[in-house]
């Protein structure tokens, strides 16, 4: 009984410390978020390079199409450090601006064969027949609430046109 009880008061303090983050919302930002994951290193590498991290801890909402360290591995041999390179910044911005959406977009608020302005200036389209897909990239974890978005984990870089 003292056990059960003392598990009990243990939980419901653990809950009331708490509390302030959950009902104050998500208290980490985009950026902040993705360097917490641990999975997107090369990601928040090219967003430092591109200058792009102000932007992505601004106010937004943004909705954020995050390539994994592994989708980033996927591209050609020396892709990624041709783009990190201070003459390719431009390129770079295009990139990855192609992975964010201006606004925040929920996975309940996607449609198959819709379409969703890119930052960059390009559509994105959205494919929900057998999973979530973006330009044909699957969402493998989607709907990461941030204080200023969304971030929906993708598994391959998307490339402009």
């Amino acid at each position: 009984m003292f056990r059960r009880t003392f598990l009990a008061v243990t939980a419901a303090a653990t809950m009331v410390s708490a509390a302030p983050v959950w009902a104050g919302g998500h208290s980490k930002d985009i950026v902040d978020t993705a360097v917490a994951a641990g999975s997107f290193s090369t990601l928040v590498a090219a967003v430092e390079a591109a200058g792009l991290v102000e932007t992505l801890k601004g106010e937004g909402p943004f909705t954020v199409f995050a390539p994994t360290d592994d989708a980033f591995k996927a591209l050609p041999e020396g892709t990624v450090e041709t783009l990190l390179k201070p003459e390719n910044k431009d390129q770079l911005v295009a990139i990855l601006t192609y992975h964010v959406v201006a606004g925040k977009v929920m996975s309940g608020d996607l449609s198959d064969g819709m379409k969703a302005a890119t930052v960059q200036g390009s559509d994105v389209t959205i494919g929900t027949s057998g999973g979530v897909t973006v330009n044909g990239a699957n969402v493998v974890s989607a709907d990461i609430e941030t204080s200023n978005g969304v971030i929906h984990v993708i598994d391959a870089v998307i490339l402009p046109k």
